[in-house]
């Protein structure tokens, strides 16, 4: 009996087909003090929140768009909307 091949995966982006060649490649990557940098983090994120008045909005955005927030959100091990939140800081102060 003949073996099924999969399908090869479809990317958007080199950047994708990076990431996928890495995940799947099952090679383990050093990020140092795991603990430490949480802390480290921790306060960054603390001294973020802290530095002003917050403001409620809304805004839709594609579905597509926001599963792959989430997911860099989680790999990143922070809430989505923080991750937003920090992207849009970045763009407003250059």
């Amino acid at each position: 009996m003949k073996q099924r091949k999969e399908p090869e995966p479809i990317f958007d982006s080199e950047e994708e087909r990076a990431e996928f060649a890495f995940h799947d490649s099952d090679e383990w990557v050093s990020v140092g003090n795991i603990e430490e940098q949480r802390a480290l983090l921790q306060t960054a994120a603390r001294r973020f929140l802290a530095g002003s008045p917050r403001k409620r909005i809304s805004i839709a955005i594609p579905e597509r768009d926001l599963a792959r927030l989430k997911t860099r959100a989680a790999e990143k091990g922070m809430p989505y909307q923080t991750l937003i939140n920090s992207i849009l800081h970045e763009y407003v102060e250059g």
